[in-house]
């Protein structure tokens, strides 16, 4: 379907007409999404390009930045989004299990490399991963060098960064190695365990990502970036124990546990589904070690953080509340684009609903909070194993599981993942809405409202199901018959919750 271009809305503020316009792909992800601010910070404009621009709504640097709708897999839509950028930032790649993943890279690379040269781009800034010299790569690490490779040789220079494991609050590499840790005194761990490779803290990423777009005329080329500490990964596991306070881990390697079988055993044990943490086991199979340093020489900057410092900042980050973005922050790749049933451009069809009403004492603001709070360590206000089954089906069956958690602990925006739903929408103090990413035969929402009525605070829950064919019927009504338990247990529980005093501080936020 083609994507239209639309403005985000009002003008950003603090826009100097003067300065530089940088496009940014990927806003809605990891990397993406803390590189607007800082390159905000270094006085650039900035437009966003992404295919739902309501998920950037709600991000404290969304009025200095100008969003546009356009999709790299509609050429079409390109053109727009480039006109007068000076430097564009290429922060998109497949991370999902779909076959054809390889090539709809490359032709969405293609297309964004024509379309560049086209709008009279000056520079194109991408971030891709440290292929091993000899070997073969995994699917994804060879998909990210291909894209690299067809942004290199297009007409408008490039600079490529090639890096290894990130270290940051919130990214899938910290947080595989931060549950791995955590969960698993001793471990029985495959042979990649022993693999060399040189870390790299996010913000030393991203400040490379900003000063990029400066190098000479003639760099067009690929960096390898990476940070001063080369290690394997039981050792990166070592130093998160000690940076963490905890106490030291037993780790026994193996050699019988394949990539497939690897990837599934993280998925088993850290939020990171298997779909994910397999294409950071494969690329842990090579040793991915900085070739040269030339970057840094040609910027003269060769300030790195080390890990133990890397992991610090990021587990600070975390006891705070403080994470900007997290691997989630992107939309799954099965996640639908359908519209809401009630939306006027629901196109009709079989709509399931269950619809619950309680009435409490409780003030709106107190209810609030219950509701933005749900999810994560909080859990869902219901039968907990039945969530937790749920769970384990959807991991079971390739999706993202139950077990995501939340970016912030008392906050939500929209775009926001949270276990395995998607924060659709926020009217602070009035709705919340969700959409379901769990693998279904159909298509799912959630919504936790608040109103008033006759003097007193209602809380309003609806759930909703489009099924789709014969499998969509026979699952809602496969599950109905728990509905009484599950959903009605929540509305009481949540109304519940709102109506006690909080204790220690505990909802207040």
């Amino acid at each position: 379907m083609t994507q239209s271009f639309e403005s985000g809305g009002t003008e950003p503020e603090g826009r100097g007409r003067g300065a530089r316009l940088a496009l940014v792909t990927g806003a809605t992800g990891y990397i993406g999404g803390r590189l607007v601010p800082e390159l905000l910070d270094a006085g650039w404009r900035v437009r966003c390009l992404a295919r739902s621009p309501e998920k950037l709504r709600d991000h404290p640097w969304r009025n200095r930045a100008e969003v546009v709708r356009g999709d790299l897999g509609d050429p079409a839509t390109l053109p727009p989004a480039l006109e007068g950028v000076h430097t564009a930032y290429y922060l998109v790649h497949s991370m999902g299990a779909a076959k054809d993943f390889a090539d709809a890279d490359a032709r969405a690379a293609r297309a964004f490399a024509a379309a560049a040269a086209g709008a009279g781009v000056r520079r194109i800034v991408y971030l891709g991963g440290i292929a091993p010299e000899r070997g073969r790569p995994s699917p994804h690490m060879a998909s990210r060098r291909e894209v690299g490779r067809i942004l290199l040789d297009g007409e408008v220079p490039a600079v490529v960064l090639q890096a290894a494991v990130i270290l940051g609050s919130g990214s899938a590499s910290f947080e595989m190695l931060r549950y791995l840790t955590e969960r698993l005194p001793v471990m029985v761990a495959p042979r990649w365990v022993r693999t060399r490779v040189q870390p790299i803290a996010v913000r030393d990423v991203l400040r490379l990502l900003v000063k990029a777009a400066d190098l000479p005329e003639g760099a067009d080329r690929a960096f390898d970036v990476g940070g001063p500490d080369v290690l394997g990964y039981a050792d990166m596991i070592h130093r998160f124990a000690r940076a963490a306070g905890i106490g030291r881990r037993l780790i026994v390697p193996v050699p019988v546990l394949t990539p497939r079988l690897s990837g599934l055993w993280v998925g088993l044990v850290t939020p990171v589904p298997g779909a994910v943490a397999r294409p950071l086991v494969e690329s842990l199979r090579h040793e991915a070690v900085c070739r040269e340093d030339d970057l840094a020489e040609l910027l003269g900057d060769h300030r790195r953080l080390g890990v133990d410092e890397a992991l610090r900042l990021a587990l600070r980050r975390i006891r705070e509340a403080d994470v900007a973005t997290r691997w989630s922050s992107a939309s799954w790749p099965s996640a639908p684009s359908d519209p809401l049933p009630t939306d006027p451009d629901w196109a009709g069809g079989s709509l399931y609903t269950d619809e619950r009403t309680r009435d409490t004492d409780a003030p709106p603001e107190r209810l609030w909070r219950v509701i933005e709070g749900i999810g994560g360590d909080r859990g869902w206000y219901s039968w907990p194993l039945a969530w937790a089954a749920r769970g384990w089906i959807d991991r079971a069956v390739g999706g993202v599981g139950l077990r995501r958690g939340r970016r912030d602990p008392g906050r939500l925006r929209v775009g926001d993942s949270l276990d395995f739903w998607r924060v659709e929408e926020v009217e602070p103090g009035r709705l919340l809405r969700l959409r379901a990413e769990m693998r279904l035969p159909g298509l799912a929402w959630l919504e936790l409202a608040v109103e008033t009525a006759g003097g007193r605070t209602r809380y309003r829950q609806r759930a909703l199901f489009h099924p789709r064919g014969l499998a969509g019927q026979l699952y809602w009504w496969g599950v109905a018959p728990f509905h009484g338990v599950v959903f009605g247990s929540m509305a009481d529980n949540i109304t519940a919750a709102a109506a006690r005093e909080p204790r220690g501080g505990e909802g207040e936020r």
